[in-house]
């Protein structure tokens, strides 16, 4: 169910439909710090996912599955530790998950509230974002984009493997950031 509790909110040039993600043309990444001193930046070259725009922007809805076999952080040697059982567990869990659950408009942006499912856990992460708009396609669609930021703690997903420095701290945080930019298909009227 969504959250509608604001009022309609006017977007410029809306259209309500079924949206269908581009992939080519879209990213989710991550990052995460490494050695308490730098970060570490990824991305997952296969997902998909469908918005669904309703006449009221804050009943839209979102559905995106994520194959975490496809994790590219430029390192072979560490993509291959990600997906092995310290981390993602790929061969017991082949995707990540998320499913909207509201909409609310939070000052001049929105918020996405929604359940991410990893590794058989799932939890509330919230996305905070940003309409880019609607426009023709020169291939006489539709299209529409959109940029989203949010964070989670990998321990609450049992994504939980680290280990100390000896200067304090650990190799990897705890806190990883996600950061989407999606650009969307109009799905044409069935004839």
């Amino acid at each position: 169910m969504a959250i509608t509790e604001a009022p309609v909110t006017e977007v410029p040039g809306y259209i309500a439909g079924t949206w269908d993600i581009d992939t080519v043309h879209s990213e989710v990444s991550f990052v995460a710090r490494h050695l308490m001193v730098s970060k570490v930046r990824g991305h997952f070259g296969s997902f998909e996912g469908v918005v669904v725009t309703d006449g009221n922007p804050l009943a839209s809805t979102v559905e995106v599955s994520i194959d975490l076999s496809s994790i590219d952080t430029g390192n072979e040697q560490r993509d291959d530790h990600l997906r092995s059982a310290d981390f993602f567990e790929v061969d017991a869990h082949k995707t990540v998950t998320y499913r909207s659950t509201g909409v609310r408009a939070e000052g001049d942006h929105y918020v996405l509230e929604g359940d991410l499912t990893l590794k058989g856990v799932t939890r509330s992460v919230p996305l905070a974002f940003e309409l880019n708009g609607f426009n023709p396609d020169p291939w006489g669609g539709t299209r529409a984009g959109f940029s989203a930021t949010g964070q989670l703690n990998r321990q609450d997903f049992g994504v939980s493997f680290n280990a100390a420095l000896e200067t304090g701290g650990v190799v990897v945080s705890d806190k990883v950031q996600l950061v989407i930019e999606a650009e969307l298909v109009l799905r044409q009227p069935e004839a």
